[in-house]
């Protein structure tokens, strides 16, 4: 049986990764969470589920936790996906994003390198460990082009800085000292359990409640969709079959507007809560947020030729299935609106 260690694995993205190692792959998974606000307990519960889950409670900045457990479970791979992601919590507190996405991504590598320095042949040819990371390393792109593997990086906010730091020391590990990494960077995803400061759960909470629904600037900015499962099968596929020292791009081909996102939201609930339409009249425009990119795009040819993944969820599918998940599991979400985030602004200090 597999093993795994997977940072962050009570998150978004953290979690469908498990999901998918537990139930498509039987495999033996250890989620390191430190439990911060984005991550939530019922996530857990659910994961719990599954015979070959454990979660251990613990900062990836911890050095002495992470040497220890590294150490311990001996990994086959190791998916480092803990995070802070938010663009506009990063403009109003920098300093956590600095210390959890560079130190700690720092403290994992050096805990990694110490457990692949002691394996044998047959397993350190085996071990990967797989940095997931953001295409907002970037920067913005224009009306044209997509980012690529080849894409140099201008990272706009101190949340896609801090990012394009780790990625830097993650390839630096891999160059200096021979640890058989790969970087991925991602577009933005959507799907199931996403904590709702992100742009299309905090949409579809807002609508429900009959709250306005904010959209920053004239809601023109340009983003690529990524449904969650097909990111997690692409990093699954890029421990398996990836050679050490790769770098690749992961998008969905699916470039939305911020304002088509929500008109989207809009019109799939005008069909389910037909009793609150239209509920394009909650669109309201706000300031723009400082530092604003205008347009991601990205080309993920690269793994679809070398390691032969393709995208299997369309967005509009994708989309609609989303809310119908949210729309089923307020068991989930309340709790969030109950307590520490009620969709409040965030990241408006200049």
């Amino acid at each position: 049986m597999a093993r795994y260690i997977v940072t962050g694995g009570a998150g978004f993205i953290g979690s469908a990764v498990c999901f998918q190692l537990l139930v498509e792959e039987d495999a033996e998974v250890i989620a390191v969470d430190k439990m911060t606000y984005a991550a939530n307990p019922a996530t857990l519960d659910l994961l719990g589920k599954h015979q070959g889950f454990r979660h251990v409670r613990a900062d990836i900045r911890d050095a002495a936790a992470m040497d220890e457990l590294v150490s311990r479970e001996q990994p086959d791979a190791i998916f480092h996906l803990a995070a802070e992601s938010h663009v506009d919590r990063s403009i109003d507190g920098a300093g956590e994003f600095v210390m959890t996405n560079v130190v700690g991504t720092f403290v994992m590598l050096q805990a990694a390198r110490r457990l692949y320095d002691q394996l044998d042949a047959e397993a350190a040819d085996r071990f990967r460990f797989l940095h997931i990371s953001t295409d907002e390393v970037f920067g913005s792109l224009g009306e044209a082009d997509h980012f690529s593997e080849e894409t140099g990086y201008n990272p706009s906010s101190p949340y896609s800085a801090s990012k394009a730091g780790s990625d830097h020391l993650v390839r630096a590990w891999y160059r200096t000292y021979g640890l058989p990494t790969i970087v991925s960077n991602c577009s933005n995803n959507y799907g199931p359990r996403q904590f709702p400061e992100k742009l299309i759960p905090l949409m579809i909470l807002k609508a429900l409640a009959g709250e306005a629904l904010p959209v920053y600037g004239t809601g023109q900015n340009v983003r690529d969709w990524l449904h969650v499962d097909d990111h997690a099968r692409a990093l699954r596929l890029m421990v398996d079959k990836s050679e050490p020292g790769e770098v690749y791009c992961l998008g969905g081909d699916c470039e939305r507007t911020n304002l088509e996102i929500v008109e989207a939201i809009c019109n799939i609930l005008d069909r389910k809560r037909p009793k609150d339409a239209p509920h394009k009249r909650l669109i309201e425009f706000v300031q723009d947020r400082p530092g604003h990119d205008f347009r991601y795009a990205v080309d993920a040819g690269k793994i679809t030729r070398e390691l032969g993944w393709t995208r299997r969820n369309g967005f509009e599918a994708g989309l609609e299935a989303t809310v119908d998940w949210y729309l089923a599991n307020e068991v989930w979400w309340r709790p969030i609106q109950d307590g520490q985030y009620r969709g409040q602004r965030l990241g408006t200090a200049v």
